[in-house]
C-alpha cells in the first residue's frame, strides 16, 4: 500500500512541473544589447588606460590617474544608460560584468602602457 502512495505522489510531482517557454527573440535581442553595451564599455576601457598612461608620463603622481580611473569606473555605469536604450533589461549580473570588463581592462591597459613606455615614472 505504501508503495503505491509513494508512487502515486511521485508521478503527480512530475506531471506538475513543467518548463516554461524559451523566448528565443527575447533572449537574442537581449544579447545584441549586451553586445553594444559591452562595445560602450570596451571604448570607455580604452580611454581609462590611455587617460591613467598619459597622466603618468606627465609626471603626476600614481593616485591622481588612479583616482580618475576609479571616478570614471563610477561614472561609467551613467554613461551606458544614456547610450543604451534599453538598459534597463541589464541584470546585476550583467552590470557586474561590464564594470568588471572595464576595471581589468583599464588597470591591464595602463600597465602595459606603462611598461612600453621609456618616459614612465
Amino acid at each position: 500500500m505504501a508503495k503505491k502512495v509513494r508512487r502515486k505522489l511521485e508521478e503527480e510531482e512530475a506531471a506538475a512541473f513543467e518548463f516554461p517557454v524559451f523566448d528565443e527573440l527575447g533572449f537574442v535581442a537581449k544579447e545584441f544589447e549586451m553586445m553594444g553595451a559591452v562595445l560602450v564599455a570596451g571604448v570607455i576601457t580604452v580611454a581609462l588606460g590611455i587617460m591613467g598612461w598619459a597622466l603618468s608620463v606627465v609626471g603626476l603622481s600614481v593616485w591622481v590617474p588612479l583616482g580618475l580611473g576609479f571616478l570614471g569606473l563610477f561614472a561609467s555605469p551613467y554613461l551606458i544608460r544614456r547610450v543604451r536604450e534599453k538598459s534597463h533589461l541589464y541584470t546585476k549580473g550583467d552590470w557586474a560584468g561590464l564594470i568588471a570588463l572595464e576595471f581589468f581592462g583599464w588597470m591591464a591597459l595602463w600597465f602595459v602602457l606603462l611598461n612600453v613606455s621609456p618616459h614612465a615614472l
